[in-house]
């Protein structure tokens, strides 16, 4: 037997001995009978591998019945001796009676943080179930789910992943070394041999495979491309980046400063905070402009710094001022420089609300008026509202996962090591090194904590020999951080992820080459 799996089946029958042992000891009889009484659930807190479950299901997507098996279950994490360090929790959906289902296209997918569960883009996006909302993404009660109709199931399996310390997924033991999962590069190592093992023993080596990360999942799928690649010799075919971060790409000082400033008009366009002869733009027509403005003449006033005479100063001021919504008086107070802090409470502090920093379309009430940012994110707790019911609701009680542990929407994963983060250099050297590789960015324009612009700032630095830009693309929605959320972008932004697997995989007999 493998020693990795040998190691695992000792480890689940230490669990059992030690939990035997446990019982052993003398308690009162009120506690021997509330213990028969939760025989379904763990005696404590603690993972438990050796449970999975399964249940058959189908979806109308585009007008056609999908058939598809769910499991939800965790699988090992091994360190270099080969022994069970950690469970990792995963949702895994299967179209039922798909043709030649071993050569079927299979999504990975994670959502970020770091510590953020992938409950996010598995009921909210992609997977054939959806929490209930409105069309603008707002908390619904009664809370629940339902079918979508908008799900990619009718062109790949998909599996959610959840990191070590997010949803079920924990550390087996106190004693084990958190330091092997909690930074950039444990991260990426530690999910790549755990990708490498669900690939074998479901027998997905012929599946063209994709990777798809919202926020620092962007990260994490972006050195995953490589590291696969590198040390697993499994080779992708698709990276979709949803709303992705600096992926390691430094842009400090006058650049960094620049360029939230096409999201700052997006936002006070949404709000109606611009002048009339803009507001009565197209979005897409303002931002052309104000793309344009921040690369000619922000950029280069920021970097001129003192250098800038008065007349060209005021000059600049009251464009920012234009195109963010954000006073004059503020902009010159601040040398030019809005923070996204400061624009999320300053923007519609004259009307008492602050904006989400997510997804500025949320408005957010704070105690005060007075300060430099907000008391809260307005959009997370929106988000938390309606998400954590759902996913509760839907492991346990219409799957059936028994357990006592937390569903970790946010899990304990600091202090994490972010040093040596070149994940986006990475992608772009998968990429040169794959001819079959493609990879989709897909952004909302409302996003204040991973901007449109600095997204494509990223395409432009991973390409600067312009010799990747035909296996690049970009797509922008009139929504936030989670484009999905809105109603009119979940049907969108799927079906663009869905064209994109189309695009990715190959026809029959199809060379790698350039």
């Amino acid at each position: 037997m493998n020693k990795k799996y040998t190691s695992f089946i000792l480890g689940l029958l230490t669990v059992s001995i030690t939990y035997s042992q446990n019982k052993g000891d003398k308690t009162s009889h009120k506690a021997e009978i509330i213990e028969k009484t939760t025989t379904n659930l763990l005696p404590k807190k603690q993972l438990d591998l050796n449970q999975k479950v399964e249940k058959k299901d189908q979806v109308n997507i585009n007008g056609k019945t999908v058939s598809y098996k769910v499991t939800a279950g965790s699988n090992p994490v091994f360190n270099k001796e080969g022994e069970a360090v950690a469970g990792v929790f995963y949702t895994f959906y299967e179209r039922i009676n798909a043709e030649k289902n071993a050569k079927r296209p299979i999504v990975f997918s994670f959502n970020g943080g770091p510590g953020s569960a992938s409950v996010w883009m598995m009921l909210g996006y992609t997977g054939p179930k959806l929490l209930h909302l409105d069309d603008e993404g707002n908390p619904l009660q009664p809370y629940g789910i339902k079918d979508n109709p908008y799900s990619i199931l009718d062109v790949a399996d998909i599996v959610y992943i959840d990191p070590v310390n997010t949803g079920f997924s924990r550390p087996i033991g106190k004693e084990v070394d958190k330091s092997l999962f909690f930074g950039v590069n444990e991260d990426v190592k530690y999910l790549a041999s755990w990708i490498n093992d669900f690939v074998s023993q479901h027998n997905r080596w012929a599946s063209p495979k994709f990777l798809i990360g919202e926020s620092y999942g962007t990260t994490r799928v972006s050195g995953l491309a490589m590291e696969l690649q590198s040390n697993h010799w499994m080779y992708l075919n698709g990276v979709i980046l949803v709303s992705p971060t600096d992926l390691g790409i430094q842009r400090n000082g006058p650049v960094s400063d620049a360029l939230t400033l096409p999201y700052y008009a997006a936002s006070a366009w949404y709000h109606k905070k611009l002048p009339q002869d803009l507001q009565s733009k197209d979005l897409e027509q303002i931002l052309t402009e104000v793309e344009k403005f921040t690369i000619e003449e922000y950029i280069p006033a920021l970097v001129k710094g003192s250098q800038l005479n008065e007349m060209e100063r005021g000059k600049i001021i009251e464009a920012i001022s234009r195109f963010s919504g954000i006073s004059s008086k503020v902009v010159q107070e601040n040398n030019l420089k809005i923070s996204t802090q400061l624009f999320w409470k300053e923007l519609l502090r004259d009307q008492g609300y602050t904006v989400g920093r997510l997804d500025s379309r949320y408005r957010g009430l704070d105690l005060k008026d007075a300060g430099n940012s907000p008391e809260y994110n307005a959009e997370l707790t929106s988000w938390l509202h309606s998400f954590t019911p759902a996913v509760n609701i839907y492991l346990r009680e219409e799957l059936g996962y028994k357990t006592n542990l937390d569903y970790n929407m946010f899990g304990p994963v600091h202090p994490w090591n972010r040093q040596n983060n070149n994940t986006g250099y990475q992608l772009a050297s998968a990429m040169a090194q794959n001819p079959y590789l493609h990879v989709l960015v897909q952004s909302g324009y409302y996003d204040g904590a991973c901007d449109y612009f600095s997204a494509q700032y990223n395409m432009w630095q991973l390409d600067p020999a312009n010799k990747l830009k035909s296996r690049i693309e970009w797509e922008g929605y009139r929504s936030g951080h989670m484009m999905y959320l809105r109603k009119e972008d979940l049907s969108v932004a799927n079906d663009h992820i869905r064209k994109f697997i189309k695009k990715a995989t190959p026809d029959k007999d199809t060379p790698a080459k350039f």
